[in-house]
């Protein structure tokens, strides 16, 4: 037996738990990065390496002769895990180089895995001939049977993983992770020292008890980090699992009950010549109970710490999201939470889809698909939508899920108090609208009422000398033409005074007018101003006539100015189509022409008063017609192209009159 065979038995037993915890941990995290994936893989090569050795060592202190079967089966383990332990350490801090952006690119990135993956399999043949050594197993120096190449390629790795470290730190701009890389530094590098003096002590192959001391100590270098890395998960977040706090408390708790048990089956050894092994058991199972009372005051002060905390965070974390809703722009509300969710509660998503009150979608940026967990956000007991969070691994911790909780409660006053300042803002936009619209009208009427009489006058005077006989021929065509540019402004000046107009919705509310009537007439009068172009109007037929809740001069502005504009698009040879469709609370009067159809660019400002693309237009018919549709409480749509990238079509929906009571 070997010098200092406790001190390895607690070497090696920490060896193999602290690797194994990471496991566990992995798993139940579940995170889908290649990080997470090599390092599962490393623990699980330590974890191999200290538990063969382990198994090897009470073998040798259970047994007189240990049996050849567990013997192979430890021996085969050991060297598998020894072997993929440098390539693995070194993949290790490559791919989180990757992930701080620590390498210059993908190549670069492609050389260093070719350096770590190259030399295991270059090793490949010294691994397969230490495998095949029937007696003879070196369980206190196994890398002998690797041969010095892997000897070089082990401290190799220790040297750079340590180089790794250094980069780590010096590109870091935090004092915690700052402290962490520089731990691991030294660690990694008095460990790959520590080993290059072990192989220069065992080349006569025969180690001594310095260099067995020195094998235990660089195994405790190794497996440090590991320890520190629970510490800094716990409480600084490293890795972004310390959000997964009910994973490492579960695991946790698990590895200490096993440990408990591990050393009750152990004391009832120890304790056989005195108690029986099932009194001892026995004992030490509810001896826990005695400690029930501190364990449940010191929970008390942890749960309340951590729920004080919690509700802390959750409040710090709607403070910036109602200082964005005072913005009043609900949609980079939703966007901004989601961000600021995420990034605060360190989630991989979090998507905001509410619901309009009729329960249709309203501001959804989130996926219909996806794993997750879903919170709803209500008020009153009424669904509002849902906050949808996908975390990093397999599920949200206790504390991150109590603080989604608070955040979905309060989610629905900061959109209120959004919508409340939108509303605000629009109508205060409005307002304004009105106003400068309401000058504009007074400037409009102003012009209007000052030059329609002396536009009068120089009409009636040219009427007259063009029907004197003494007017010489080739004056006629001249004066022809500026009478017709006089009438050509004198129905420019009614179309400002009809704009300039105040609104007649509140004349009489039992205006009515029959809308087949007035749809009619308008094609009549309309059509002999078409017809010296070659614009043919159509009326479609007619499901009904129908009686609609407006004035006949009101909805005759409003169809007269829609058929102008659909003339003043065709151009010479088109055509214009009107179709009236009568339905159960409205009426709709379609105008369809084939014209080159509405720019994608203009649709959102044919509305605009004054807004024109004609050379001689006043930008006023469209904005004349929402106008006095607004006044009926009447709607424009507009779609624009119908067929084939042109034409368009303008529906005027027209409320219906309500129906007279016989008396």
């Amino acid at each position: 037996m070997r010098t200092l065979p406790y001190f390895r038995l607690i070497t090696l037993t920490a060896g193999t738990l602290l690797p194994f915890f990471w496991m566990i941990v992995i798993l139940g995290h579940r995170r889908q990065r290649n990080f997470e994936r090599v390092f599962f893989f490393l623990c699980l090569a330590l974890t191999l390496f200290c538990g063969s050795s382990l198994l090897a060592l009470n073998a040798q202190l259970f047994y007189t002769v240990p049996p050849f079967g567990l013997l192979r089966f430890a021996w085969t383990f050991l060297c598998l895990g020894l072997w993929l332990l440098p390539t693995f350490a070194v993949h290790l801090h490559v791919e989180y180089g990757s992930l701080r952006g620590l390498t210059a690119s993908r190549r670069a990135k492609i050389g260093w895995l070719v350096t770590a993956y190259l030399p295991a399999l270059l090793l490949l043949p010294q691994l397969m001939r230490a495998l095949q050594l029937e007696n003879g197993f070196g369980f206190e120096a196994p890398s002998l049977a690797l041969g010095t190449s892997f000897r070089v390629w082990l401290v190799g790795a220790l040297l750079v993983s340590a180089g790794w470290q250094w980069r780590f730190k010096a590109a870091s701009s935090e004092d915690k992770e700052r402290e962490f890389y520089r731990w691991n530094f030294w660690y990694l590098l008095f460990a790959g020292v520590g080993l290059a003096y072990v192989f220069y002590a065992q080349r006569g192959h025969e180690p001594r008890a310095s260099a067995d001391l020195t094998v235990q100590v660089v195994l405790w270098l190794v497996i440090l980090p590991l320890v520190g890395l629970i510490r800094d998960v716990q409480k600084y977040n490293f890795l972004q699992i310390g959000r997964q706090r009910n994973l490492i408390y579960a695991v946790f708790t698990v590895f200490l009950a096993l440990l408990y048990l591990s050393f009750v089956r152990r004391a009832g050894q120890w304790l056989e010549p005195y108690l029986p092994p099932a009194a001892t058991a026995g004992l030490l199972l509810f001896l826990p109970v005695v400690f029930f009372e501190p364990l449940q005051r010191i929970m008390r002060g942890l749960l309340r710490k951590t729920a004080q905390t919690e509700v802390d965070r959750a409040q710090k974390l709607m403070g910036p999201i109602n200082e964005t809703a005072r913005l009043g722009h609900l949609e980079k509300l939703v966007e901004f939470s989601e961000q600021w969710i995420a990034e605060q509660l360190q989630l991989a998503a979090a998507k905001i889809e509410l619901t309009s009150p009729k329960g249709t979608s309203a501001v959804s940026v989130a996926s219909k698909t996806g794993s997750g967990e879903i919170f709803p956000i209500t008020r009153s007991e009424r669904r509002l939508g849902q906050l949808r969070v996908k975390p990093h691994g397999a599920m949200i911790s206790g504390e991150t899920y109590a603080a989604l909780e608070f955040v979905a409660e309060q989610l629905p006053a900061a959109f209120d108090l959004c919508r409340l300042i939108e509303e605000k803002l629009q109508l205060e936009r409005e307002l304004a609208e009105r106003e400068r619209m309401a000058l504009v009208g007074q400037m409009a009427a102003s012009i209007s009422h000052n030059l329609k009489n002396p536009l009068g006058s120089i009409k009636t005077i040219l009427q007259v000398q063009m029907e004197s006989p003494e007017m010489p021929a080739s004056m006629q065509g001249e004066t022809q033409m500026v009478l017709a540019e006089v009438n050509r402004l004198s129905a420019k000046l009614n179309q400002l005074l009809q704009f300039s107009r105040p609104g007649m919705r509140a004349t009489k509310k039992g205006d009515r007018c029959n809308v087949a009537t007035v749809v009619s007439n308008v094609v009549d009068v309309l059509r002999h101003e078409a017809e010296p172009s070659g614009i043919s109007i159509e009326l479609a037929r007619t499901n009904g006539a129908c009686e609609v809740a407006a004035t006949g001069e009101t909805v005759n502005d409003i169809l007269s100015n829609v058929v102008l504009n659909a003339i003043e698009a065709v151009g010479r040879g088109g055509h214009v189509r009107l179709c009236l469709h009568c339905e159960p609370l409205s009426c709709t009067v379609a105008v369809e022409d084939d014209g080159p159809g509405i720019p994608a660019a203009f649709r959102e400002k044919i509305l605009t008063p004054f807004f024109t693309t004609k050379a001689r237009g006043t930008g006023l018919g469209l904005a004349i017609v929402a106008r006095r549709l607004e006044e009926i409480g009447g709607e424009l749509k507009i779609d624009s192209p119908i067929r084939e990238e042109r034409g368009s079509r303008f529906r005027v929906i027209l409320p219906l009159a309500a129906e007279e009571k016989a008396i």
